[in-house]
């Protein structure tokens, strides 16, 4: 049965267009700074943990040491989904994101901390992975949650639209930790980076925290989870049970736990080749510096940042499906041409790998956020939406740039590295194709128990929309 009241769609409930631009703006910089601190260890895995905290291997062997703990970090992030998505179902979103912000933040900043090998020898190695998983624990409440606030809020005729924006802060949180390691490369000798310079951008975490406080605190529970909230403790006041978020979502959105987590699947995978091992492809296997290849990755995040609103906004006008489905057919199409780009060892060659493959992420990207706050009900929305995206990114993400190095060190070349690419396409397609079209969905009559109810209230609001 659907909800009596649309709270998502009542003036009175809505916030104002003010109102909703400032919940948008605490969510993009929240993801901004948590994406920020992920990043960063990615980028610097890629260029300089193989030598501080594997010092005794050879470089690609230290590389793939060190993608090892960057992958260790994915392994905690269904942890997060869970626990984050069962507080933030029963108890709201804010107090949960402002709790993730702070155990990314603090974490981050302590690893600017951790002495390398040549100091404190295999602890250095053990400390930094301890770290990583506090991250990835952080990192699986904090997606869920960022993207539930601005859905929640916003109406359904554009909530692509604005729930994209959170999204914008995977690239912008790139542009930043990349940029500063782009400068601290700049600033310094080969030397004095690998020694010190490297620690800085992790030590400007503590800093980016304290902002991304102040901002968060400032916003509001959705109207639309205060009312689910309410309805919950009526349940409780007549004595009936509630089952807990993880059980009810497993137990009546199974089918949409594993749409999300094959939608996943391309998105995750092309970000980490096209981000994190190009850096190392680029490097280690091509001799270019690593300010070129920084640069690359700077002006693909910059554009990418632009164009996810943009395909938000063409999922309200033509579907969820078709935007995800030209991402992920194009970026299993484009990793060919990315390696064949890359090998040329010219500048703007790279600039244009890097930046395709983004902008075919985007396709996939930007419209994920509405198309999984769609899948679920209100009461387990957090726990559906997190566990879905973070499980995938355990096969996905965590071993991308770990596969990717093994197949490069393996073969010596980039096809079987564009046929991982390509296989993880045809996984996306599959799950997309099997999905249902969410565009329009009424947020508030989805309901666990009645999927088809919910398929015909979904068509209706879409029809009308």
């Amino acid at each position: 049965m659907p909800l009596a009241h649309n709270a998502v769609n009542d003036p009175g409930t809505s916030p104002s267009p003010r109102g909703l631009r400032k919940i948008v703006a605490a969510s993009l910089i929240g993801t901004t700074i948590e994406w920020y601190d992920y990043f960063l260890y990615g980028s610097a895995a890629a260029l300089v943990f193989g030598r501080v905290f594997f010092p005794e291997s050879d470089p690609l062997t230290g590389t793939l040491l060190s993608f090892l703990t960057y992958a260790i970090g994915f392994a905690a992030r269904p942890i997060g989904a869970v626990v984050f998505g069962h507080f933030g179902d029963r108890l709201g979103r804010k107090k949960l994101l402002v709790i993730s912000l702070l155990m990314m933040g603090l974490s981050t900043a302590l690893i600017g901390c951790v002495p390398g090998y040549d100091t404190i020898g295999v602890a250095a190695p053990v400390l930094l992975t301890t770290l990583r998983l506090v991250q990835g624990f952080a990192l699986g409440g904090e997606w869920g949650g960022a993207v539930l606030l601005v859905s929640e809020h916003g109406d359904a005729k554009r909530r692509g639209f604005w729930a994209s924006w959170p999204q914008g802060g995977a690239p912008a949180g790139n542009l930043v930790a990349v940029g500063v390691l782009s400068l601290m490369t700049t600033l310094l000798p080969d030397d004095a980076f690998d020694s010190w310079g490297w620690r800085v951008p992790f030590l400007l975490s503590a800093v980016l925290v304290m902002i991304g406080l102040w901002i968060r605190l400032s916003v509001d529970e959705s109207p639309l989870f205060k009312e689910a909230l309410a309805k919950a403790e009526r349940r409780k006041a007549e004595q009936r049970g509630e089952q807990p978020p993880f059980v009810a979502v497993v137990r009546n959105h199974w089918r949409d736990i594993l749409i999300a987590m094959g939608a996943r699947m391309a998105e995750n995978i092309s970000y980490y080749v096209i981000t994190a091992f190009v850096l190392t492809y680029c490097v280690e296997h091509l001799g270019l510096g690593k300010q070129t290849a920084l640069n690359a990755v700077l002006i693909g995040s910059a554009v990418q940042f632009c164009l996810i609103p943009l395909f938000g906004a063409l999922s309200d006008r033509v579907g969820r499906k078709p935007v995800y489905l030209v991402g992920a057919v194009g970026v299993g199409l484009w990793s060919w041409a990315f390696f064949a780009l890359l090998d040329t060892r010219s500048f703007p060659a790279l600039v244009l790998a890097v930046t395709v493959g983004l902008v075919f992420h985007s396709a996939m990207y930007a419209p994920q956020a509405a198309f999984f706050s769609e899948l679920f009900a209100t009461r387990m929305r957090y726990t559906g939406a997190s566990i879905g995206a973070q499980l995938s990114s355990v096969a996905a993400g965590a071993p991308a740039p770990l596969i990717a190095t093994a197949l490069l060190s393996s073969y010596g070349g980039s096809t079987p590295i564009s046929v991982y690419v390509g296989l993880a396409a045809v996984i996306t397609v599959i799950a997309v194709v099997a999905s249902r079209e969410t565009r329009g969905s009424d947020l508030a009559s989805i309901e666990p128990d009645d999927s088809a109810t919910r398929t015909a209230a979904d068509q209706k609001t879409a029809a009308s929309a």
